[in-house]
């Protein structure tokens, strides 16, 4: 599959080295924002075509599938634009701004008949799955406890009086948005939709949250998540059943998951995995694109969907309203 990439971070980089153990991958065309830049990581990565528009990307017949990396708040925007060429879309997490934006891109998806996935990693990697293998052995699960808290390199920028893109609402960014999906995404797709939503944080003075916490109630379980990017938290994730727990060590990369029993047993579920683990979403959107399926059945349409409601219920109770929300009011 020939893919186009937009955006030019760290992270599209780690994409494309990743894709580039993927049988199938290929990289064609790069889109920035300046054509030195499109030109100067095309050349990086041996892509042939470099694009300052993304306008003559899409119409050029280039490629069939994009892996959109750019800021938030361009998610939706960018999307609709490919797909609306006939492109299949992978798109980094968070799939849009808003419950609002991310329905206009599965309608998109839909019109066209082309595959759209969210590119939350973690929740295809072969541990997830160990995860969602084992959980019978827990008994009746009673809680779900996740922390993602990871001090931003880019938050000593803001302490000293600069505001950068991870810290800006015009980005729609912020802890939640950017890390906390980590702890909800799992959750949702094992557990499905909380009947309640309680949500707290801390709403830095460029208007994003630093750092918060929520607690998710089901019927007979809760869910406990906390996200930052102005600490950092070394806790291990835990999902507490009535026979036994099951022990991750961290709920973003899934390296070590252990099942530990009232008796003192102790049973080891993990399973061998890349260290490149964006692999394995390559390999699923790859996958689904070959067979003709429009989306995954693990980060699926309806998951993107409830995570971005929740999500959205969660920043209304912490007071965050990004510009995004405004244009769809």
């Amino acid at each position: 599959m020939r893919f186009g990439v937009i955006g030019t971070s760290w992270i599209t980089e780690e994409f494309i080295q990743a894709g580039q153990n993927v049988e199938g991958f290929s990289l064609q065309a790069v889109y920035s924002r300046t054509f030195e830049r499109a030109k100067e990581f095309a050349e990086k990565y041996h892509a042939p075509f470099a694009y300052n528009s993304l306008e003559e990307m899409v119409a050029s017949k280039n490629m069939d599938a994009v892996y959109i990396a750019s800021p938030n708040s361009c998610h939706a925007e960018q999307a609709i634009q490919c797909m609306d060429a006939g492109l299949h879309v992978l798109c980094e997490k968070p799939l849009a701004s808003n419950t609002i934006e991310a329905e206009e891109m599965i309608k998109a998806a839909n019109r066209n008949d082309v595959l759209l996935m969210e590119a939350v990693k973690s929740t295809l990697l072969p541990n997830f799955f160990a995860i969602q293998d084992n959980l019978h052995k827990l008994g009746k699960v009673r809680r779900f406890i996740a922390s993602n808290c990871q001090y931003s390199s880019r938050y000593d920028a803001y302490r000293e009086g600069k505001v950068l893109r991870a810290f800006d609402p015009a980005f729609s960014n912020g802890a939640l948005m950017d890390i906390g999906i980590y702890c909800l995404y799992p959750l949702l797709i094992l557990f499905g939709r909380p009947d309640d939503i309680k949500a707290e944080g801390i709403v830095l003075d460029s208007g994003v949250d630093g750092e918060g916490s929520m607690l998710l109630k089901y019927r007979e379980m809760d869910a406990i998540i906390s996200f930052s990017k102005i600490t950092t938290s070394y806790q291990p994730a835990e999902i507490q059943g009535e026979d036994a727990t099951m022990v991750i060590d961290r709920i973003n990369h899934l390296k070590e998951v252990d099942i530990r029993y009232r008796d003192g047993r102790t049973e080891h579920v993990t399973r061998p995995q890349t260290p490149k683990t964006m692999h394995y979403e390559i390999r699923e959107f790859l996958h689904l694109a070959r067979s003709g399926a429009r989306q995954s059945a693990t980060n699926s349409h309806e998951v993107s969907k409830m995570t971005m409601q929740v999500m959205d219920e969660a920043r209304r109770q912490m007071g965050i309203v990004f510009p995004a929300d405004r244009k769809k009011q």
